[in-house]
């Protein structure tokens, strides 16, 4: 187990690549890493299917569904990482969601304040705010008590887990976010609320 002290020096989390390796498996494909040791660099090697190379065209979701539709669910990410930020950012659009972005705690309950979203994801260790304040400040506000709050931190040990519902959070996930995890978690979101 990594020291949690190394959490926030290091630079990332690694969602970046859990990120891809679950878009590339959602399209039937392959990912591959190679690495000769620490420090000496790594290969990736993507295969997608030979059908998925064609070039497509999308159909962009409705700009007029529902709120609280799957297909134009309100999400907002919290995450002083900004990477982590941006791959969630994209894979929750990918997925048909309206997404919104804070770096920090307290940007993070203003822009639910003003979106008020059907999905918040914090993380725990941000800075100004952390996570745990957050999420209590967001079930203070008046439509904070319907919407579904997920902790996302690098901590996933019972204590962790149990200091997450304490402060209000419905779900608990560790970093690195397993996409397919997140999606499925969205599409059981969608189903308790059809």
């Amino acid at each position: 187990q990594v020291d949690r002290a190394l959490e926030k020096t290091t630079g990332g989390l690694g969602i970046g690549l859990s990120l891809v390796k679950g878009l590339v498996e959602m399209h039937g494909g392959t990912i591959e890493a190679r690495s000769e040791g620490e420090g000496l660099g790594s290969e990736f090697i993507v295969r997608l299917p030979e059908e998925l190379s064609a070039v497509q065209k999308v159909e962009p979701p409705a700009v007029d569904a529902p709120v609280g539709s799957f297909s134009r669910r309100g999400i907002l990410v919290a995450d002083d990482n900004a990477d982590s930020v941006e791959s969630l950012r994209q894979l929750l659009e990918l997925l048909g969601n309206h997404v919104r972005t804070a770096n920090d705690g307290l940007q993070a309950v203003d822009v639910a304040e003003t979106f008020q979203p059907d999905v918040i994801l914090l993380d725990i260790a941000m800075p100004k705010l952390n996570g745990y304040e957050a999420c209590r400040r967001i079930r203070e506000l008046p439509w904070g008590k319907n919407a579904i709050l997920v902790a996302m931190t690098g901590w996933g040990q019972d204590e962790d887990q149990r200091r997450s519902q304490e402060a209000g959070f419905d779900l608990h996930l560790v970093k690195p976010v397993d996409p397919g995890a997140l999606e499925k978690l969205l599409s059981s979101l969608k189903a308790e609320t059809s």
